[in-house]
């Protein structure tokens, strides 16, 4: 009724893992997934920055560069050049968006059980819901 299997499957694992393919630690998956959200969180900070000026947000700026050079191995990341050049994104949305950045960096910096991060990622979303809070009462 059914053609017999020829081939050994591609699944099989009874060599064990290969070699040739990187495998990453649990914690290393969510070292790069913290870095990620935080480097993006930077971007939207770095993006604040450029709208509206804050010691606050430059100093968040320079500690959240901070820890994901540290989960990147030292490597600094990427920023954007601030530039007098006012972008047309509202800083609502980009409170909002940095609000969402900072819980998803708060919830696997809580997994990864990193203190450091996972203060600055609380720290960043309460600053950004006090930013959200005047801004939602002049619009109702």
């Amino acid at each position: 009724m059914y053609e017999p299997i020829r081939s050994k499957s591609v699944h099989s694992t009874v060599d064990g893992p290969d070699p040739d393919f990187p495998h990453r630690s649990r914690e290393e998956e969510l070292d790069i997934q913290l870095a990620g959200h935080l480097a993006a969180l930077l971007a939207v900070t770095d993006e604040l920055r450029a709208a509206e000026t804050s010691a606050d947000l430059d100093t968040a700026a320079e500690r959240l560069a901070e820890q994901v050079g540290r989960l990147r191995g030292g490597r600094t990341p990427v920023r954007a050049p601030m530039s007098g050049a006012r972008r047309e994104k509202s800083s609502t949305a980009l409170h909002r968006r940095a609000h969402a950045l900072a819980g998803r960096a708060l919830v696997v910096a809580a997994s990864r059980a990193d203190t450091a991060a996972a203060i600055l990622a609380a720290e960043r979303m309460d600053a950004h819901t006090a930013a959200l809070e005047p801004r939602e009462l002049a619009s109702r």
